[in-house]
């Protein structure tokens, strides 16, 4: 990596999709560069992801120039310059250069211009400010490349006055630093971050959710999150004091971002909900939460005694996976060789899926129980017996268990079943 860096040969200008779009948009007067992440993922040599790209055009102007080439724009944030293009089915974000001309901490206000040195200026790392004109050739304005050759995450320019445009940058040090950086934070980045962290009582919940997930799906989460707790992070982000010997537990076995957020804050049910409430989370991760909160509450206390048979139970009634995270949020909190033992076994009961109750209403019917609660109350009994049983997938058993279960019912009613 080099001041004459060049990202030609490695799989993002190759694109025909992009090639289109490049060469619609270098036309009449304006330039247009692949800027951003892509760029930086190139000479890293990882996966481009999204493909942004920055152009001295104007919206209107670019709507003009990609409908003209044949291809659709969409106007998803022409306020501050975007227009989405899709090419061949393929979305690229283009934006108008510009810079910063009022922000509050959480949003700014922009200018359009033609400079792609302000355009650079305004971004928030170094790493994250390498243009790459159509050839290839990584244009650098701000000391990017050495900062990225280094897997040095930096501000560009001074830290407090780029934190103080959005605080939400802080977070993102975390996190860029944890995805690609090495050895520790950029000292002015950190002290910067530490000083002005009541700022981000400024964002949005939603924001700091997204922005935290990500941080914690980072390639070195595990190392980073513990750093970031001891200046006060996580208690103002969690509102509570994260756990972090179960975060480092949890973490060891896999990067699942919602698990790791659980095992630094969810103890009981009321976390879970705390937690939803605070970071607007997902209906899904909220749910994921509270199904995981119920299994640990379960085997609080009595992890040590429970058999395989206790957690296939917890499979059933609540899912596969809240007894994964359960198990693994229980497992992080509980230590000892009668511990482990009982881990081993748990994991190798829930290594098949749950299973499902083999009998229907229609089953009942066919046996003589008429339409009503006595279907449910000979379904339930049912279940129970098979629950007791441990599961049984035998024919035989099930056959068995169900002609009990029809001849409870049957004394039940005072009715004679077949």
């Amino acid at each position: 990596m080099t001041k004459t860096a060049t990202i030609a040969g490695a799989g993002v200008l190759e694109r025909p999709e992009l090639q289109r779009l490049l060469a619609a948009l270098n036309r009449d007067g304006e330039e247009a560069r692949v800027v951003g992440g892509a760029v930086r993922n190139a000479l890293l040599g990882l996966p481009p992801g999204d493909i942004d790209v920055a152009t001295t055009a104007t919206p209107d102007v670019v709507t003009a120039q990609a409908q003209a080439a044949g291809m659709k724009a969409v106007p998803t944030g022409v306020d501050h310059g975007t227009v989405t293009v899709v090419v061949d089915h393929h979305p690229f974000e283009v934006t108008t250069l510009r810079e910063d001309i009022e922000t509050d901490g959480r949003r700014a206000v922009v200018e359009f211009g033609r400079d792609f040195a302000r355009d650079a200026a305004r971004r928030d790392f170094t790493m994250n400010a390498l243009y790459a004109a159509p050839d290839g050739t990584v244009i650098d304005l701000v000391g990017g490349l050495p900062d990225l050759a280094a897997r040095r995450v930096r501000f560009i320019g001074d830290a407090e006055t780029r934190i103080r445009e959005d605080y939400l940058r802080i977070l993102r040090l975390f996190r860029f630093h944890s995805e690609y950086g090495e050895g520790q934070l950029d000292q002015a980045a950190l002290t910067a971050a530490v000083r002005l962290r009541a700022g981000l009582a400024q964002l949005s919940s939603e924001r700091i959710r997204a922005e935290l997930l990500k941080l914690l799906a980072s390639r070195r989460a595990a190392e980073t999150v513990p750093a970031i707790a001891e200046n006060g992070f996580l208690d103002r982000l969690l509102a509570t004091a994260p756990d972090l010997s179960a975060f480092a537990a949890v973490s060891a076995s896999g990067a699942d971002p919602v698990l790791r957020l659980a095992a630094l804050a969810v103890r009981v049910r009321e976390d879970a909900g705390a937690l939803h409430e605070r970071l607007r989370l997902s209906n899904a991760e909220a749910l994921r939460l509270e199904k995981a909160a119920r299994v640990l509450e379960m085997a609080h206390g009595r992890l040590k005694s429970m058999t395989g048979h206790n957690w296939r139970v917890e499979a059933y009634r609540h899912g596969d996976q809240a007894a994964r995270d359960g198990l693994a949020l229980a497992g992080a909190r509980c230590f000892g060789l009668r511990a482990q033992e009982a881990l081993r076994e748990a994991r190798s009961a829930l290594a098949q899926p749950a299973p499902k109750l083999p009998w229907s209403g229609r089953d009942a019917l066919a046996r003589g129980v008429a339409p009503g609660p006595q279907v449910g109350a000979l379904l339930a009994r049912a279940e129970a017996l098979w629950i007791a049983g441990d599961f049984p997938a035998d024919p035989d058993a099930l056959a068995a268990i169900f002609d009990a279960a029809v001849a409870h019912s049957s004394a039940a009613a005072g009715t004679p079943l077949n």
